[in-house]
């Protein structure tokens, strides 16, 4: 069972992004780094800034890759806010927001993921 909220989009966000919260209170934005604070994936509908939009907070969702992936990969952000395997640099902070529950060959594949929060350091 999926844990789903509902905030603002405070920019244009396409859908089975991962997203963290904008600098305006109850508004999100994509994701575009690894070190970013996510909080969650959109659901299938893409929103024009200023929209409501449902975030997908815990559980399973779909979710956009920006590179192949792995089955089991703990997943992380990109600079295009797509998904791609977790992976960190030494000393530097990585903020996972789930696994891949199943593989993507290529960029842009929307894959099934478990949505849970966590990080590490490299």
């Amino acid at each position: 069972m999926s844990k789903i909220k509902t905030y603002v989009a405070g920019a244009d966000i396409a859908r089975y992004t991962p997203v963290k919260f904008h600098t305006t209170a109850g508004q999100v934005v994509k994701a575009t780094a690894g070190a970013d604070e996510v909080i969650g994936v959109t659901t299938e509908i893409d929103v024009v800034a200023g929209e409501r939009v449902d975030v997908i907070h815990a559980g399973e969702a779909f979710v956009a890759t920006g590179a192949a992936v792995a089955a089991g990969k703990l997943l992380m952000a990109d600079a295009t806010s797509r998904a791609v395997a977790a992976a960190a640099g030494a000393g530097s902070n990585v903020r996972t927001f789930g696994m891949a529950v199943e593989a993507s060959l290529a960029a842009a594949d929307v894959i099934r993921a478990e949505i849970a929060i966590g990080s590490f350091q490299g």
